[in-house]
């Protein structure tokens, strides 16, 4: 336990933040750190074909202990969210935490409160993994890499586990959507991979929403103000009044859970000449996008009518980002089939969960490579009140020495 504890605070320590806008790849020199001192851990365990590439990601190969059965891979990515800084992260364990609210000692503003973390409670006694409160902790993803990482070092100390080779990978950029850009699926050379990115414990998520990107574009008609009374078509108002004409109730994230897809505006930027609007556009059902785009263009329309035709134009722009995992998976059933029977092995009831989001499995299904999530105990991620849980993470480590288990005894 001890090893897994201090080899996560070593990693959330290094500054991985991604960055959106960035027009590098990793997105952020500072990823590149942590994903050469991985490199050079798993050289140091014995991995003789551990190495960093040019775009940062991690390659490295347990080798097989018994011929004839599935490769499969074990994926994590290094970065951190931009939502909220990750510079000078400062872990605080609590051991045998009691159960009660917690005070963050660099901003006591800030409390993780039992009341709204119920999972806390399954943790009474047992070791919490918090942030000071004045950044992120950073567990999403380290935590899974930090499990892949102990897993790892357990198969390589226990020759006499039987199973086939595993692939070790470790992505850049996930949270920015771009985790899986610079994955070779040959190299890989995998039946079915595993990324450790979900929260908790217990849980297999393997269906995923559906999603693309809408880019609104509103060109008005911009003239010096003292003199635009009937010319002018200020961008800026008109996007306002764009944004107050979408649905709200039923097709919002504040007015939707479960299986309820949404229209999310998230981005707006520009002047009077113009301005841009991102909107997220989700749903598990891959075809109700194009319904989504529809009341994005009928809005457009109802907009453009209220002013001159040559004063004012807006587009809608379109892009694909990831789809619903759960079709993809279906071509390999025993990728879920094995990591239930890898959590009942270690004494959990799992628990298959839908993710209101995406994984770098969204994509890399899609992409051939059938791909479920897993557990790493993290909670609270993208937020100052982030925190994970010790015996949770042990669990994942646990999980996956009997999912490789599981799968060497395939054919």
């Amino acid at each position: 336990m001890n090893t897994l504890l201090d080899r996560f605070c070593r990693y959330v320590k290094i500054e991985t933040t991604a960055a959106e806008d960035s027009e590098t790849y990793p997105s952020t020199p500072t990823q590149l750190e942590l994903s050469k001192l991985l490199a050079q851990e798993l050289k140091a365990m014995g991995i003789a074909d551990a190495a960093m590439d040019e775009n940062g990601i991690v390659l490295g190969t347990v080798p097989a202990t018994k011929a004839g059965v599935p490769t499969i891979a074990w994926i994590a990515h290094v970065d951190t969210s931009p939502e909220f800084t990750a510079k000078d992260v400062k872990p605080v364990v609590h051991e045998n935490y009691d159960g009660k609210d917690i005070t963050l000692p660099g901003n006591k503003e800030r409390v993780i409160k039992a009341a709204d973390n119920q999972e806390l409670a399954a943790c009474k006694g047992k070791t919490i993994i918090t942030t000071d409160g004045t950044t992120l902790l950073g567990a999403d993803d380290k935590a899974g890499v930090a499990v892949i990482m102990e897993a790892t070092r357990h198969l390589l100390a226990n020759k006499d586990i039987p199973h086939g080779e595993l692939r070790i990978c470790f992505t850049c950029d996930e949270e920015v959507g771009h985790g899986t850009d610079k994955i070779d699926l040959k190299r890989l050379n995998a039946a079915a991979a595993y990324t450790l990115d979900g929260e908790g414990q217990g849980h297999i998520e393997n269906e995923t929403f559906s999603a693309d990107l809408a880019v609104i574009t509103i060109e008005g008609n911009n003239i010096h103000p003292g003199y635009a009374k009937g010319r002018m078509v200020n961008a800026v108002r008109v996007a306002a009044e764009f944004l107050s004409k979408l649905p709200f109730e039923g097709l919002s994230p504040e007015t939707t859970a479960g299986r309820e897809g949404f229209l999310h505006p998230y981005v707006i930027e520009g002047g009077v000449p113009e301005s841009k609007i991102k909107v997220l556009l989700r749903d598990f059902d891959t075809a109700k996008l194009a319904d989504e785009k529809k009341v994005l263009e009928e809005v457009a329309k109802q907009v453009e009518r209220s002013y001159p035709k040559d004063k004012l134009r807006i587009k809608v722009d379109v892009q694909k980002q990831y789809r619903n995992m759960a079709e993809g998976l279906k071509r390999e059933p025993r990728a879920v089939d094995l990591a239930v029977r890898a959590m009942k092995a270690v004494g959990l009831e799992p628990h298959m969960a839908i993710i209101r989001g995406g994984t770098d499995g969204s994509r890399l299904t899609e992409m051939g490579l059938p791909t479920p999530n897993l557990s790493t105990g993290m909670h609270n991620f993208h937020s100052p009140l982030e925190w994970a849980c010790l015996e949770e993470m042990e669990t994942a480590v646990k999980v996956l020495v009997e999912l490789a288990k599981e799968w060497g005894r395939q054919t």
